[in-house]
């Protein structure tokens, strides 16, 4: 197609749907569009027809879920009917989305089983990889991929946090052959050198084929970018399935801001600061451990929870009660509490979490879950006896949890507040509508971040 006979505008409806692998992500991509003037709503339950109804207007549609911590064979009993379910809605393109750092592995959270079941429902003569995403500081170059702490960036099988992940543990930073581990599909790459010499047309048509490739593309700048969403966007055909990160959001906003199809972004709102808030962190990584110890030192009413009395048969119950009455006390002093269940990747409720587990008898995904579980009880009754109407969630397994146990049906963008998570407003038919809710990866963040979700810096 010749630049005279492109449209000038974007086609009317739906541009993408998306099913996230765990609810932080999910809104990630919900970010990534809103700030650009793309209407997006992320429902956290399948929606009824009239929750549909009521967002009929949106361009982009998201169904957080929390494949990233299941196995293969749970993904073949539950995500064909959430893909069909999101193809319904007639967009183009539909996405399972990834965390950005790729961690999976063959038994857990596989993306290559992700993409078997999504390529065989959407169809495609390619299903194209996006997950360098600048904005986050992930990058990918000639199929490596990259990730940033600080100020230095790590191959992914040398990060600190990923490489050491207590489930899925990144070894190998070149993602084929990360993912050949996880699906026999063929694989192929269009490298950086390639997107800036205008050779991906090129490539990708040799890369085509009747067995639905997994194309990686390269991502390490704004114009590789753009680059990228532009060969997804002009190779769509009929409709195409991606794995991707929210590069591919990132992406095709850079390439739909560049070919004029965007009107300029509308301006959000500025985050309020509020008189208190509620949080609770499920994540081990040394980022958010930084951030607890922020806000422990900044006026924050930081409670540790013993992991171990709630694996136990008999500790659950009162181990939450003690987390209750102590978020309720600083409520009531005017503090915000922040519950934690680790510190770091080297806290001992993490090295010694295994022990802990076969000492309650119980597997590891179920002591995960048991863990989960008081989280998400402990926050939903603080919402529920403090008047608190902003909280806080950090860990994509935790997030997954407790919102689940908040009953919320969807998510809308607010505003902005740190990079990859926003300040969303909660969709319900019960008091939870109206809830100011920010879901934060593990990674996310500077050291002051839950000083920002109080204070609405943005």
């Amino acid at each position: 197609m010749s630049s005279a006979d492109k449209p000038s505008t974007l086609p009317e409806g739906p541009l993408l749907a998306y099913y996230g692998d765990d609810f932080t992500g999910s809104t990630d991509v919900m970010e990534a569009f809103t700030l650009a003037g793309v209407p997006t709503v992320l429902f956290l339950q399948a929606p009824t027809p009239k929750w549909v109804a009521r967002f009929a207007h949106m361009r982009c549609i998201g169904l957080a879920g929390t494949s990233r911590g299941r196995s293969p064979a749970w993904m073949r009993e539950h995500l064909p009917a959430a893909f069909a379910s999101l193809k319904a809605f007639g967009a183009p393109l539909l996405q399972y989305k990834v965390c950005s750092t790729f961690d999976s592995s063959p038994a857990t959270g596989s993306i290559g089983a992700a993409i078997d079941l999504g390529v065989a429902a959407m169809g495609g003569a390619w299903s194209p990889m996006v997950v360098g995403a600048p904005r986050l500081r992930r990058y990918q170059a000639f199929g490596q991929l990259f990730a940033a702490v600080g100020d230095t960036v790590h191959r992914l099988d040398r990060h600190p946090t990923m490489s050491r992940h207590p489930v899925t543990p990144m070894d190998e930073a070149d993602l084929r052959q990360h993912l050949a581990r996880q699906t026999p599909r063929r694989t192929d790459l269009i490298d950086l050198v390639a997107l800036k010499n205008d050779l991906g047309p090129q490539r990708l048509q040799a890369a085509l084929g009747s067995d639905g490739p997994v194309v990686l593309l390269d991502v390490i700048d704004d114009q590789t970018l753009a680059l990228a969403g532009q060969l997804v966007w002009d190779n769509r055909g009929a409709g195409l399935f991606s794995a991707s990160s929210s590069g591919l959001a990132y992406a095709l906003v850079a390439h739909w801001r560049h070919a004029g199809l965007l009107d300029a972004p509308p301006s959000l709102p500025p985050t309020r600061a509020v008189a208190g808030i509620a949080a609770i962190s499920g994540s081990c990584s040394p980022v958010t451990a930084a951030q607890i110890a922020w806000a422990a030192d900044h006026g924050f009413d930081t409670l540790r929870m013993d992991v171990g009395a709630v694996l136990s048969a008999d500790g659950f119950d009162p181990e939450v009660q003690r987390l209750l009455g102590a978020a309720q006390a600083a409520v009531a002093r005017g503090t915000s509490p922040l519950i934690y269940s680790a510190s770091g990747p080297d806290d001992p409720a993490v090295l010694g979490f295994a022990g802990l587990a076969q000492r309650a008898g119980l597997t590891l995904p179920l002591a995960h879950e048991r863990v989960g579980q008081a989280l998400a009880t402990t926050m939903r009754r603080i919402v529920d006896t403090t008047g608190v109407r902003r909280i806080a969630i950090a860990g994509g397994d935790s997030s997954g949890a407790v919102a689940s146990a908040l009953d919320i049906a969807a998510l809308t963008v607010a505003t902005q507040l740190a990079p990859g998570a926003p300040l969303c407003r909660a969709h319900a038919t019960s008091t939870m509508d109206g809830l100011e809710v920010v879901l934060k990866g593990g990674q996310m963040g500077q050291p002051d971040f839950f000083e920002r979700v109080l204070q609405g810096t943005a």
